[in-house]
């Protein structure tokens, strides 16, 4: 990258007499005055052109764009790039005006752009919040004063976030100074990247002996580890790893990195020794990925600190080429990391990696997996989290946010986190209230008032807050009912006041989609005690959801309009009666777990079935097989028996292999009534599965067995490979 001296900059600003002009007029009284002179690197370019486009915008004017030794005037901004001895570091600038010219000085990387953005925010008046949010008003001039001085320098190197703006509007990236992984990790390999480096379908037949050694044996996956005590493993990945190098020139940095999923590391004597000599199962992956480091001595590489790697080592220390991605995936979020017992783990865990890293990469997660489209208020922790990660040499930072079209708060939540990702220390109550009164308009005070009701009521209730959560965890905390009365009317307060105003209304009634799918989800947990009500709610929901184009309600891509299907089916009264409502059940291989234990007592007959969370109405076996007896209280006319059982793979949850049900007059003596044996799905979708047997010819029986035989064991494709699975039962069905 070409670059230049201060000497230069100040001949420059100096070639001008300083009587010309009051200031950079770069545009005045509708006729263009100054040009655009930058360097002829891409970055510069990219500067000149996004202010070029700018200007035009903002005043009908055009403004030239000219190499930058091209003979200077007053009105001029000149964007040098990269000055020798300017002190700055990737990203940051500095902007200065002087005798009727601006000068804009970066230290690499954008930049120059954030220097453009920067102006065009602080002295045009441009205003940017979401793809569907650009705000600005014309002017006949456009001026920088003279003696303007300030720069800038981001908190975190690299500051990746989530939200559908990127992919809507190519400016968004730009504006709030984003990358992406495929900026900086050659070949887009930035995470869980093991099974792309080394495919268990490619390697596994051949080399079992390559991937991970768990409860007697090799298991070969896609989503098993590595063998990293085996030197073929390590001879195989560094000649991979080279060829996506090559295949990416001018990309220095990869991630190799363990496999999503939890307890899958390599348990064989080689490994195991390295473990139990560093204290942690995240020194096996530190050696490796030094002895990469040092083969690749001009390459950077990231890998994970995450679930059973999040501890750091006791001796191995990461060599300065080795990046540590810690994640913070277990911790509670309705207070800041230092403040409860998860986030006092992790903590022990970051004071640990800092001790022998000043090259950490954050995930940070803000988002509800199971339940995106649900309230989720911890704007209050995201800047003191953000404070920690900067105070502990945390370098990069990605912020996981439920930032897809209709989730809570979906496009403030990006905001906020891209501007404090640049600025940690910038004023997030300032900013909060900007941008609600910006993109909302007169509704943004109340849905102010909404969000800090929220954030009250669940510091009140000592509920916490986390990435599986359930409307239904809330209802007696945040979302009881009398929070719930008050939040629906700042929301009508809310759309009344931008009822004449079609944009600003569309987006009040998206951010209240949060509160209305609480409200249904608590009903059905309730038993739809109002059906007609509930029925009208759901149909509003639905039209909505529809009309905004909300595609989905979680992780794993379940539509708002298969949940209103799904909630019609399966929670509003039908018209049969399920036989075994209200039974007694007598378990003879009980639920795993106090917790499913205590829901057991009556969670499979009282009639409610559960939601796609398992921390509600669902009863659960680990590793195991099940079986109870329902005592149907009197000689029952029956036809069918069988169960509701949830899919969700995401938490280790599996279908059964089979269902086999018998029937009894006098509860000693039974009779088969049917087996049913069950496919295996791998597909990512949340699922409720009606399992059971049916009968041609009606028995009469009081009692009823119901024995499932469990999945036990992830299957090799699954993320908990060769660990114990789950299934979930929430009702038994008689008909």
């Amino acid at each position: 990258m070409k670059r230049i001296s201060f000497v230069l900059v100040a001949v420059l600003l100096m070639l001008v007499s300083a009587d010309a002009f009051g200031g950079t007029f770069i545009v005045k009284n509708g006729k263009p005055v100054g040009r655009i002179l930058a360097a002829d690197t891409k970055a510069e370019q990219d500067a000149a052109v996004l202010l070029q486009d700018f200007v035009t915008k903002l005043t009908g004017a055009e403004a030239r764009i000219l190499p930058l030794d091209s003979k200077p005037k007053a009105g001029d901004v000149v964007i040098c790039g990269q000055l020798d001895g300017s002190g700055l570091t990737e990203d940051a600038f500095r902007v200065e005006s002087s005798d009727g010219r601006t000068v804009i000085v970066s230290g690499g990387g954008n930049g120059s752009s954030y220097a453009v953005v920067s102006i065009l925010e602080k002295y045009f008046g441009v205003r940017y919040y979401a793809a569907d949010a650009l705000y600005y008003d014309m002017k006949s001039t456009l001026c920088l004063p003279d003696g303007l001085s300030f720069s800038e320098t981001p908190t975190f190197r690299y500051r990746q976030t989530q939200s559908y703006s990127l992919a809507a509007d190519p400016l968004y990236k730009v504006w709030f100074r984003l990358e992406e992984p495929s900026d900086v990790f050659a070949g887009n390999l930035w995470v869980h990247t093991f099974n792309h480096i080394l495919p268990a379908s490619v390697y596994g037949k051949e080399h079992p002996e390559w991937y991970s050694y768990i409860n007697g044996e090799h298991r070969p996956g896609r989503a098993s580890q590595w063998c990293l005590t085996n030197p073929e493993v390590f001879e195989a990945a560094c000649e991979k790893i080279d060829s996506i190098f090559k295949a990416n020139p001018g990309m220095n940095m990869m991630s190799v990195s363990q496999n999503d999923g939890n307890n899958t590391y390599c348990q064989c004597p080689e490994c195991m020794k390295v473990i139990e000599r560093e204290g942690a199962v995240s020194g096996l992956y530190v050696e490796f990925l030094n002895k990469l480091a040092a083969r690749f001595p001009d390459k950077e590489f990231s890998t994970l600190a995450y679930l059973f790697t999040m501890n750091p080592p006791k001796h191995v220390k990461p060599l300065p080429n080795v990046n540590i991605m810690l994640c913070d995936i277990d911790c509670d979020r309705e207070v800041p990391l230092t403040d409860n017992a998860s986030g006092q783990y992790f903590m022990k865990a970051l004071d640990g990696w800092s001790k022998i890293s000043d090259n950490i990469f954050v995930w940070d997660y803000g988002i509800n997996f199971d339940n995106m489209v649900a309230p989720f208020p911890n704007f209050h922790i995201v800047q003191p989290n953000m404070q920690i990660f900067r105070d502990h040499h945390v370098t990069m930072h990605f912020s996981q946010i439920a930032s897809t079209l209709g989730t809570d708060f979906s496009e403030m939540r990006s905001y906020l986190a891209a501007k404090l990702m640049w600025d940690v220390d910038a004023d997030i109550d300032s900013l909060m209230t900007t941008f609600l009164d910006g993109y909302y308009g007169p509704a943004g005070k109340y849905l102010y008032q909404y969000e800090k009701m929220l954030e009250g009521a669940l510091l009140a209730s000592g509920q916490r807050l986390w990435i599986y959560d359930s409307p239904v965890s809330h209802k007696d905390g945040m979302l009881n009912a009398a929070c719930r009365k008050q939040y629906n009317i700042l929301f009508d307060k809310a759309e009344a006041a931008v009822a004449d105003q079609p944009e600003y209304l569309k987006r009040v009634q998206m951010e209240r989609l949060p509160l209305q799918y609480s409200e249904l989800e608590i009903a059905r947990a309730e038993g739809c005690k109002d059906p007609a009500a509930i029925s009208e709610a759901l149909d509003l929901f639905e039209e909505r959801t529809a009309m905004f184009g909300i595609p989905t309600l979680n992780e794993r891509s379940n539509t708002p309009g298969d949940y209103c299907r799904l909630y019609r089916e399966r929670y509003l009264p039908g018209e049969r009666t399920n036989k075994a409502l209200g039974a007694k059940v007598e378990y003879v291989v009980e639920p795993t777990a106090e917790r499913y234990r205590k829901v057991g007592e009556t969670g499979l007959t009282d009639g409610i079935y559960g939601g796609s969370s398992f921390v509600e109405s669902w009863v659960g076996w680990e590793g195991c097989d099940g079986e109870f007896i329902v005592d149907l209280g009197k000689d029952t006319e029956i036809s069918y028996i069988g169960a509701d059982f949830l899919h969700q793979l995401g938490q280790w949850i599996l279908l059964p292999l089979s269902v086999t049900c018998w029937t009894s007059a006098d509860g000693a003596e039974y009779t088969l009534f049917g087996k049913t044996p069950v496919a295996e799905d791998d597909s990512p979708q949340v699922k409720f599965e009606k399992i059971g047997c049916k009968s041609d010819a009606p028995v009469t029986a009081r009692y009823v067995k119901i024995a499932i035989e469990g999945t036990k064991m992830c299957p090799s494709w699954h993320y908990g490979v060769g660990q114990p699975c789950w299934f979930f039962i929430d009702e038994v069905e008689v008909y």
